[in-house]
């Protein structure tokens, strides 16, 4: 093999690693920007170290740094950072609750977050789900399992199952043209969604093990659901909640159910 296709995986999870440098992460994985005050309160060390951490992830790639005037500002380096941080989550053990605001935390998260740019979490699964019983989203047999093929058919899902299993890694999610009519009229432009970025992903959600939508279309169909208030921020970092008019409009646009919009 020719050794420029050989990667560094040790040097990157050593950086991943460390406890302190994971609650960074995570904290950035909602898409944001944040100073390192900021982020050394998230990970519950002083501001001297966490310096260090962060020049650790820098120079593992895992972070880049904006410079507004005298400020820095953090953010993760790409969207498959966050694509890696969820995935890693799906096989790691569940932290310990030792507090009432961490339970509450811990609720809002596996409800309704944000991966990086797209929603998560049983929202997340939810209009998955809605998007292909409304046949705006195909799943096709790709005959091979790489999970991430480009352009529109690019994410994996299980056509035998209702296509959004976590182990389907034999099929693609396809944008269909009734779909492109659909999201249209949402206000979702399909055609002009960024180029350099795959439209249609899939994030294996780690609290319910099946797949949300992610990729261009993902970031696209959820900043649509903030402009019109369907969605708003929550307390928490990455946690986002529901409105009223979100949940009316969840199930009478997309036929999301009641039950998973309560």
């Amino acid at each position: 093999m020719d050794a420029r296709t050989e990667t560094d995986v040790a040097h990157v999870a050593a950086a991943i690693g460390d406890p302190s440098r994971a609650k960074v992460l995570l904290a950035l994985a909602g898409g944001g920007a944040l100073p390192a005050s900021a982020l050394a309160a998230e990970a519950g060390v002083s501001n001297s170290t966490i310096s260090g951490h962060l020049a650790r992830l820098l120079d593992a790639r895992l972070l880049t740094v904006e410079l507004d005037g005298r400020h820095r500002y953090y953010r993760l380096a790409t969207t498959d950072v966050a694509r890696a941080l969820e995935q890693l989550a799906l096989i790691a053990r569940p932290l310990p609750v030792r507090s009432l605001n961490a339970d509450t935390r811990a609720k809002a998260l596996l409800r309704a977050r944000l991966c990086y740019d797209h929603l998560a979490g049983r929202l997340g699964v939810a209009v998955m789900s809605a998007l292909q019983e409304r046949e705006i989203l195909a799943a096709e047999r790709t005959g091979s399992g790489g999970g991430s093929p480009d352009a529109d058919a690019n994410a994996d899902a299980d056509a035998g199952s209702g296509g959004t299993g976590a182990g389907s890694l034999d099929v693609a999610y396809v944008l269909t043209p009734h779909g492109r009519q659909e999201l249209a009229a949402f206000g979702v432009d399909t055609d002009r969604l960024p180029r350099r970025r795959a439209s249609v992903r899939y994030c294996v959600d780690w609290a319910e093990q099946r797949h949300h939508l992610a990729g261009a279309l993902g970031a696209a169909l959820t900043a649509r659901l903030f402009d019109l208030e369907w969605l708003r921020h929550g307390k928490y970092r990455r946690v986002v909640h529901l409105t009223d008019a979100g949940r009316e409009g969840l199930v009478t646009t997309f036929g999301v159910r009641d039950d998973q919009v309560e």
